[in-house]
């Protein structure tokens, strides 16, 4: 059997989560929604009819991310950087954004939000996905205080969130990750198992165009506090970006253990090497004019890649998570 791309062939034909049913040909989900988004009016109103068609096949969509059957990205050692990117995800997100319509939440007279119509919040307790959690012996662990997630949004069993956090819409994240206060997990955002995002981190997220690839984080990366990662960066397997650092998808970085530079393009955003060790530097601004006034600016710089001393100032206590 042939799958389409984005979904997982092992589950394709499972339920989708409560009240949305069970996609009818999961395997034509990608070209329903590209269907849908070439008839749809870039100016004027949509017929009933297709609007209650986006609306079904949205809904479906977002049950498949939520539940893990279909990602925005998935690993494939034959495309480059490892990576296959399925556009028609982030394509079928974005047609949920042009469906008419909101919906209110509110708890008390305080606490109340509105959201379009097709992306509402992610039952952290009794949705489809925390329960596969609680069944596979590793529950979620949601502490108090704040945090949402929304639907779309796949987390794996044992996964950790200190409050506030808030992880958007087509996100993947691990097994056993930990994502701390304060941190954001952005639209379409992969990130692996075994990851800690520290305080403050900032993970980009990433819809239009619908082809970019998304920012990814790989299993056992350790991202520190208030660190950026931006327009498609990789940061690999293992890997440490340090408290601060910012790296976008098209920094320099500069490795200073193998003395070579590495560049990120719109093209072919910047990949972090495997187990680099990444932390915050400058360099001298290129001008005569920047150079009269001492100017310099950021960028990242690989200082080690890691060892025992680097993995045991990184470690988390079991209890932590």
């Amino acid at each position: 059997m042939t799958t389409a791309p984005g979904l997982d062939p092992a589950e394709s034909s499972t339920p989708a989560s409560e009240g949305v049913g069970v996609l009818a040909d999961p395997e034509s989900l990608p070209a329903r929604v590209l269907a849908l988004d070439a008839a749809w009016p870039r100016a004027g109103e949509p017929p009933s009819g297709l609007v209650e068609e986006a609306r079904a096949v949205v809904a479906q969509l977002v049950a498949a991310l939520e539940a893990g059957r279909v990602r925005a990205a998935t690993p494939d050692p034959t495309a480059a950087d490892g990576w296959r990117i399925h556009a028609w995800v982030k394509t079928g997100i974005l047609l949920g954004f042009r469906l008419p319509g909101m919906t209110e939440y509110r708890d008390g007279p305080i606490i109340a939000a509105r959201d379009k119509a097709a992306f509402g919040v992610l039952d952290l307790l009794e949705s489809e996905s925390s329960r596969a959690a609680s069944a596979a012996g590793a529950p979620w662990r949601i502490v108090p205080g704040g945090t949402a997630v929304r639907n779309g949004v796949h987390l794996e069993p044992g996964v950790t969130i200190m409050p506030p956090a808030y992880a958007n819409v087509g996100a993947w994240v691990g097994r056993g990750t930990m994502i701390d206060s304060h941190a954001l997990v952005g639209s379409c955002a992969q990130v692996g198992q075994a990851v800690h995002l520290s305080a403050a981190a900032q993970i980009g997220g990433v819809l239009e165009p619908a082809g970019a690839r998304p920012v990814i984080v790989e299993d056992g990366a350790f991202i520190g506090g208030g660190a950026g990662l931006y327009e498609g960066v990789i940061v690999s397997r293992g890997a440490v970006v340090a408290a601060g650092t910012v790296i976008t998808g098209q920094s320099r970085l500069l490795d200073l253990v193998a003395e070579r530079e590495l560049r990120g393009t719109p093209d072919a955003p910047l990949v972090v090497p495997a187990n680099a060790v990444v932390i915050p530097g400058t360099r001298p601004a290129t001008s005569a004019w920047a150079r009269e006034r001492g100017i310099s600016v950021t960028l990242p710089l690989i200082v080690k890649y890691r060892d025992a001393g680097t993995d045991a100032r990184v470690a988390l206590e079991d209890a932590l998570r």
